[in-house]
C-alpha cells in the first residue's frame, strides 16, 4: 500500500497544454469489465502512459496523475485491478477491503487488463505505450516488459522486484523481458532492501535489457507524492527522468512522426 485516500501526486511545472478526463469501464479479453480513468490531452504527443495502481487499485491519487500526464502531452489511462470481485462503480478508497480483493488476482487476469488498456491507448492513436506503476503497480509495469504487451517500455516506482509470496518477480523475468525499463526506488524503503534492487539491476544487466536503475537517498517507499515536503527533490527529479523516458520512447517508436 503506497498512498491514503486523500493523497495527491506532486505537480510537474505548468501544463503545456489542455486536458480533459472521463471515467470509463473497459473489457478484458474473457469478458471481464473494470474501470479506468482516461485523460486526454489538448495537443498528444503520440506517447500514451498506462498508469498501474498500488494495490488499492484505482483511486483518486491515480486518477489525477493521468490528469498531470496529460497536461505533459500524454493520453494517460489508470486502471483498476478488481473488477472481476468488486465490480465497476466507484468506491470509497478508505473503505474499500482491498486485501480481500489481492487474493482474488491471478497473473492471466492481471495480463488481460493490461494487454486492455494498453489497446485502448493504441486505439486513440498512440504510436508507443510506456507503463508507468506504483508499489504492487510498478511490480507490474517491471513485469509487462514481456514481448506479449508490446510495449515500449516500462517505468516501475517501488516496484518489488523479487520472488513475492512464492511467485517469481521481474528479477527472475528478467531473460524473458524485452522492453526498457526505468526504475526507481526510494533508499530509505525498508520492504525494498539496496541488495534486493542491486540483484535486480544485475540480473536486467546479464539479460541484455536496457534499463536504467535509480535510487533516492534516504527516500521512503511511496516518497512520489506532493505532501512529501522533504523529498520534493526526489519527486521533481522523477518527474523529469519519467517524461524524458517518455520523450525517449516516442523518438525511438517507429510509427513517430
Amino acid at each position: 500500500m503506497c498512498y491514503d485516500a486523500d493523497a495527491l501526486p506532486p505537480v510537474y511545472g505548468a501544463p503545456v497544454t489542455t486536458a480533459a478526463s472521463a471515467r470509463l469501464i473497459l473489457n478484458s479479453a474473457d469478458g471481464a469489465g473494470f474501470a479506468a480513468c482516461h485523460s486526454r490531452p489538448g495537443r498528444a504527443s503520440g506517447v500514451g502512459v498506462l498508469v498501474l495502481p498500488d494495490n488499492r487499485g484505482l483511486s483518486g491519487f491515480y486518477e489525477r496523475l493521468t490528469v498531470r500526464l496529460a497536461e505533459q502531452g500524454h493520453h494517460a489511462l489508470a486502471i483498476d485491478y478488481f473488477g472481476r470481485t468488486a465490480g465497476t462503480e466507484p468506491r470509497d478508497p478508505a473503505a474499500f477491503p482491498f486485501m480481500e480483493h489481492l487474493g482474488g488476482l491471478t497473473r492471466e487476469g492481471l495480463y488481460a487488463d493490461i494487454a486492455a488498456g494498453a489497446d485502448r491507448l493504441r486505439a486513440e492513436g498512440c504510436a508507443a505505450v510506456v507503463s508507468l506503476g506504483f508499489c504492487f503497480g510498478g511490480r507490474m509495469a517491471f513485469t509487462s516488459a514481456l514481448p506479449r504487451f508490446g510495449l515500449a517500455g516500462a517505468i516501475g516506482l517501488y516496484g518489488y522486484p523479487d520472488v513475492l509470496f512464492g511467485a517469481d518477480g521481474p528479477t527472475q523475468l528478467a531473460p524473458e523481458l524485452t522492453a526498457p525499463i526505468l526504475g526507481m526506488f526510494g533508499g530509505g524503503d525498508e520492504g525494498i532492501p539496496a541488495g534486493t534492487v542491486a540483484a535486480f539491476d544485475a540480473a536486467l544487466t546479464e539479460a541484455g535489457v536496457e534499463h536504467e536503475i535509480v535510487t533516492y537517498p534516504g527516500a521512503p517507499h511511496g516518497f512520489f507524492e506532493l505532501g512529501m515536503e522533504e523529498f520534493a527533490g526526489a519527486c521533481a527529479d522523477a518527474w523529469s527522468r519519467t517524461l524524458a523516458f517518455l520523450a525517449e520512447r516516442g523518438r525511438t517508436t517507429p510509427d513517430a512522426e
